[in-house]
């Protein structure tokens, strides 16, 4: 941590600089020959990184950016602040710090917090940011995890873990032995330490392969950030072996929407040809796998079974788009130039045999507008399209 970075000059540099061209900033001329010119664009880079994700360190003075793989890794503050109001008490560690989003978070429901962090740089980099923000109740060791809880005896209301994927992993399958701390191999041992686990991983977790790993698991918590899945948090109970419950949530600027449904609780689907009004679940949702469970829950009837589309005749509150249906054609090539051919509009596909972009291509629909479109197959698999108007 190169403290020079912090004075003043510098300082009043990386923000009058945030908005400058960063490729062509960092061909030109370091003002400053006692610091490394990397050092002070990465500070610009990170700072800018953090502008929407991490409104509360970007908006305070004198803040010291990591690299920027450590801003794109961690948690929102949005996502950060829905772990912090799932659970309270009195102690949590995180084994996994980086750059302490959440361990910020989790020291407003929590009296103690510890920062466990495997690099010194980093540790010592979210220590002193903690003090510009005027926390107090956050320690901070840099010490591998797993030595740090050997070597004291305190028992944690609360662990966390953000496993991260080890770099040598291969191919695409991800799988939480895969990941560093080795959370399934670790298991028993965290649970000397704490009855409660709290466990976040990436998105791309397939939840059925999480489940067989993992044992005790109390719910599943699917986070999406405006229609986009962020992570998964993974509440675990010492001993626990009742149902699961999974949690579908979509943040958004003027509302959370939050869906519960219980593993293993099967509800088939009913199904229909389009009615009046066409409904598209949030992104949360279809990671779910507990989409069907929605006929049930707001008495809906689908499309199609892989069609992931709802209808009904009479409007009703739904976490996700809804539309009213003003025209279903057949995906016929006749009736798809007569309607669509040169039109603008917004497409979107569900179980349909073509892309986006070869619908765009092949009939000459331009983008964007107020007309909404569904390509997609009905209960008689014939492919059809819904024309809509967003409600």
């Amino acid at each position: 941590m190169n403290k020079e970075i912090l004075s003043q000059e510098i300082q009043e540099f990386i923000t009058v600089s945030l908005d400058t061209n960063i490729a062509k900033l960092a061909l030109s001329k370091n003002p400053f020959p006692n610091v490394e010119w990397k050092e002070i664009i990465n500070q610009i880079v990170s700072k800018n990184k953090s502008k929407n994700k991490l409104p509360t360190w970007f908006n305070c003075e004198n803040i010291y950016y990591p690299q920027s793989i450590s801003i794109e890794q961690t948690s929102s503050e949005q996502t950060a602040k829905y772990k912090s109001d799932l659970i309270t008490g009195t102690s949590i560690i995180d084994l996994t710090g980086g750059f302490g989003v959440d361990c910020y978070y989790f020291s407003k429901s929590f009296h103690q917090v510890t920062h466990c962090e495997l690099n010194e740089e980093l540790s010592k980099i979210v220590d002193y940011n903690f003090k510009r923000l005027n926390i107090t109740n956050i320690l901070c060791v840099s010490k591998n995890s797993t030595d740090f809880l050997n070597e004291n005896n305190t028992f944690y209301d609360y662990i966390y873990i953000d496993p991260s994927r080890r770099s040598n992993s291969k191919g695409k399958v991800f799988l939480l032995k895969d990941c560093l701390p080795n959370v399934p191999e670790n298991l028993e041992f965290y649970f000397t330490k704490t009855n409660h686990i709290l466990i976040k991983t990436a998105p791309i977790l397939d939840i059925s392969a999480g489940i067989n790993e993992l044992s005790h698991i109390k719910s599943i918590h699917i986070i999406a950030l405006e229609n986009e899945v962020k992570e998964l948090l993974w509440v675990l109970d010492k001993n626990y072996a009742a149902s699961i419950e999974i949690k579908a949530v979509n943040i958004q600027k003027e509302k959370t929407d939050i869906q519960t449904f219980e593993i293993g609780k099967t509800n088939e689907a009913q199904f229909s040809l389009p009615k009046k009004y066409i409904y598209e679940p949030n992104a949360a949702i279809l990671k779910s796998g507990c989409v069907d469970d929605l006929c049930n829950q707001l008495h809906l009837e689908k499309l199609q079974q892989h069609s992931h589309l709802f209808t009904s005749n009479e409007l009703v509150e739904f976490p996700g788009r809804r539309f009213k249906i003003e025209e279903i054609l057949p995906f016929q090539k006749a009736e798809i130039k007569k309607h669509l051919q040169g039109k603008k509009m917004n497409i979107t596909i569900r179980n349909f045999p073509l892309t986006v972009e070869e619908i765009r291509k092949k009939y000459k629909i331009l983008d964007g507008g107020s007309i909404y479109s569904f390509f997609t197959t009905n209960r008689n698999e014939e492919k059809i399209v819904l024309i809509c108007t967003k409600l």
